[in-house]
């Protein structure tokens, strides 16, 4: 039985930029994009959130909800400053911490000798340690599972945590909102809600066929994640899945043509980035990702081990017929080989800074 424990700060970005001028205290806060950039809040403080703001929204709508938004670019040195002293705080107590971003983690503390092998004492101890030495809040979840100890740390935010006890996950799990399971984003939650399905409970009654036949192999996952199933190590390893790179336009590229005239400056950017990897991988798929004017989003993607402009202008033609509609977002990335089969996908994000 494991003991896992979800570190996530609270409005990370937001927290930095007030604990560095104490003047934003109170008032409401975003960390983001300009508007006239198309940019995109990349987080707010609660006082943001209390007029509707939140995070992937547009900076243009969240200044509509909140005309005396404090909006702020964002500042990734002092960000990865604080993210590193809050990683070497994690490791001082297990050499198992996997990062999930600069202000999230999973650590595995099972067997840990460190406030008598008690994981809710060290949540406690680290989120301590956090305010005192970083001077930011963080909030966790313990639990005997990478699922459900995120769920627990988002329970009692912010600055707080919560505890799932292994003899009380069949129960906690029943009841808790399909919308809870990470990979199951707005369009999935309502397909199953269209069936009758609102808990993990209801979604128990599906057998792991028919969640295959209406999800494909992430039906699977379904299958186990509503029964509180999730056998995902911690891994402080974790490998790079694929690397991308996408520009919001202030203005929207008209048409295809258009669209080609900005392939080269995404492919050179994608290649200087992907020349600094320090461990390069075997390339399996490349991909195209296209967001049209209207916001709705399409990926295309062909198996390439070596993908060069032609095979990204193809995808590009491909993606862009969908609709053929103006776009206001392109990127270009590639799918590494042996990527984990075992993780749950992740909803897309808007580009956050333009």
């Amino acid at each position: 039985m494991r003991k896992i424990i979800h570190c996530d700060c609270d409005c990370f970005y937001a927290a930095v930029e007030t604990r560095d001028d104490p003047s934003l205290a109170g008032k409401p806060l975003a960390v983001g994009g300009r508007a006239e950039t198309r940019g995109v809040i990349a987080t707010c403080n609660y006082e943001a959130r209390a007029f509707g703001v939140h995070s992937a929204m547009s900076t243009a709508r969240a200044l509509r909800l909140c005309p005396r938004l404090i909006l702020l670019p964002p500042d990734f040195r002092r960000y990865r400053e604080a993210s590193q002293r809050i990683l070497a705080i994690y490791r001082d107590y297990t050499p198992l911490v996997e990062p999930l971003s600069l202000d999230e983690a999973y650590l595995d503390v099972t067997g840990v000798e460190h406030c008598q092998g008690s994981a809710t004492r060290m949540a406690e101890a680290i989120r301590a340690r956090i305010r005192a030495e970083v001077r930011i809040t963080a909030s966790a979840g313990i639990a005997p599972n990478k699922f459900l100890a995120k769920v627990a740390s988002d329970w009692n935010k912010p600055d707080g945590q919560f505890v799932i006890r292994p003899k009380d996950v069949d129960a906690f799990v029943a009841a808790l909102p399909v919308g809870k399971i990470f990979g199951v984003g707005k369009v999935t939650e309502a397909r199953l809600r269209k069936h009758g399905v609102h808990t993990c409970g209801d979604l128990r009654a599906w057998d792991e066929a028919r969640l295959f036949r209406e999800f494909g192999s992430f039906g699977a996952m379904l299958h186990r994640l509503c029964r509180g199933i999730d056998e995902r190590p911690v891994r402080p390893d974790r490998i790079r899945k694929s690397l991308s790179v996408e520009t919001t336009y202030a203005r929207d590229l008209p048409d295809l043509p258009a669209c080609h005239a900005e392939l080269p400056a995404l492919i050179g950017e994608f290649r200087r980035r992907f020349a600094r990897l320090s461990k390069p991988r075997p390339v399996r798929q490349a991909t195209v990702k296209v967001k049209f004017a209207d916001f709705v989003q399409t990926t295309a993607e062909c198996v390439c081990a070596a993908p060069g402009e032609a095979v990204w202008r193809a995808l590009l033609d491909e993606a862009w017929a969908r609709r053929e509609k103006a776009v206001r977002l392109l990127g270009v990335g590639v799918r590494f080989a042996d990527a984990d089969a075992d993780e749950a996908p992740k909803d897309e994000q808007p580009d956050l800074f333009g």
